[in-house]
């Protein structure tokens, strides 16, 4: 299960859960970490989101216009991935939960940025930060 499955479900305003988009393993190469080394050589990042908003009103008019357009939304993240590097990882997933609820029906956001190169020096199979934001905390 990916941290994009697991929690509750985001409820909406009649306590309803919300339906769920999810679009997983966004890839772009980006220069983020505290090694000078990093942010020289950049490094791959998958990033996976879940978005919780209402799709009926999209499903009554097979209305692109009144849900998310997911390409265009993941070129958005794979654009911050590759964009002005960060320290964290946390400041990264920050920025792309921003880019996430910025989409009118989207209500919350999980969002789980991987770091399958990061340079630990023990055998591992992946780092990854998980965050869940809404726009109640906007």
């Amino acid at each position: 299960m990916s941290a994009v499955d697991a929690g509750p479900p985001v409820l909406d305003a009649r306590g309803r859960p919300l339906d769920r988009i999810v679009l997983r393993g966004v890839e772009a190469t980006g220069h983020h970490g505290v090694l000078p080394a990093e942010r020289a050589l950049g490094q791959r990042f998958r990033v996976d989101v879940a978005l919780h908003l209402d799709t009926r009103p999209a499903a009554a008019g097979d209305d692109l216009t009144a849900t998310v357009h997911y390409g265009l939304l993941a070129e958005r993240i794979a654009a911050l991935v590759a964009g002005d590097p960060v320290d964290l990882l946390e400041t990264l997933a920050q920025r792309i939960a921003d880019a996430c609820l910025a989409e009118a029906p989207v209500q919350a956001v999980d969002v789980v940025v991987h770091k399958p190169a990061a340079p630990i020096p023990v055998a591992f199979a992946d780092v990854e930060v998980a965050l869940r934001r809404s726009r109640e905390e906007r």
